[in-house]
């Protein structure tokens, strides 16, 4: 397990690799990957049990994960190559003619740890319900995990899962929300007004968690109360800020689905600490 040092370097690498994928894509969705950067690096690095080596898009006896918010590919991609799931040099692949880093995830091309494609907004829950739920079935210990945006809790498929994983107790199903107050149209609130996202949650029967997205250790310990839960599924409402960690990128729609140009690029990475190696 990754202790919080290390997470925040890896995290760090995980920035410089989404800003310079998309910038050399001249295409794809920083601000939301940005602010997901420091969740998703716990999760692979420290929270679940997963092994690059032995993995199957069935994962049985290993934990599962979906990325229901499926524009956010560049820091999908990122904590991949960066966990040993395919060589760290095809980041520079990114939404390339004949890639297999397509811009939303996908299992035609055979890319190692895609579990589901997506992009579809609304539907990456029900899909993680339906995996939870044949676990659960089959006797399968480990656990299946969800990212949604909040702009995508607007989608009501979303709620008809979140009826469905409660109805079936499924505790082993761990959905989190980048909760960074920001979609492509503007801020959430202003587009559909969503109110209390936490209460609207316990109404649907989960058990709701609101964590700091951007500290590790309060990443860690919304994980870790997670996994104390057996009979509801858990809902982890991480705070963010879109585009964190760039100072012209943060807290702003803006960049959500834009491109920096080269000169954009240069300064973003100037603010990230190279860590592990650039690809």
């Amino acid at each position: 397990m990754a202790k919080v040092e290390e997470l925040r370097k890896i995290a760090s690498q995980v920035r410089r690799d989404i800003v310079r994928m998309v910038a050399e894509a001249k295409s794809g969705h920083p601000g939301g990957s940005l602010s997901s950067a420091d969740v998703l690096t716990v999760l692979y690095f420290n929270e679940m049990n997963i092994d690059p080596e032995t993995w199957t898009r069935e994962s049985a006896g290993q934990d599962m994960f979906i990325l229901s918010a499926g524009h956010l590919t560049p820091v999908y991609y990122s904590v991949l190559s960066r966990r040993g799931f395919f060589p760290v040099r095809e980041l520079a692949t990114f939404r390339k003619y004949g890639t297999r880093l397509q811009g939303h995830p996908s299992v035609e091309k055979g890319l190692p740890g895609i579990t589901q494609a997506s992009g579809s907004l609304g539907q990456g829950l029900s899909a993680a319900a339906g995996a939870a739920l044949g676990k659960k079935i089959g006797g399968d210990d480990s656990r299946v995990y969800v990212l949604c945006g909040d702009g995508e809790c607007e989608e009501g498929q979303i709620w008809e899962a979140a009826m469905f994983a409660a109805h079936h107790k499924l505790g082993n199903l761990v959905a989190f929300t980048d909760w960074n107050g920001q979609q492509i149209d503007g801020t959430v609130d202003s587009v559909a007004g969503q109110g209390d996202l936490e209460a609207k949650w316990k109404a649907f029967g989960w058990n709701v968690i609101v964590a700091d997205g951007h500290d590790f250790n309060s990443i860690l310990q919304a994980f870790a109360n997670a996994k104390e839960v057996k009979d509801q599924p858990s809902m982890i409402l991480f705070k963010t800020d879109m585009g964190h960690g760039i100072d012209f990128m943060a807290g702003t729609c803006k960049w959500h689905g834009k491109a920096p140009s080269a000169e954009q690029c240069a300064e973003a990475l100037a603010q990230l600490e190279e860590t592990l190696g650039d690809y």
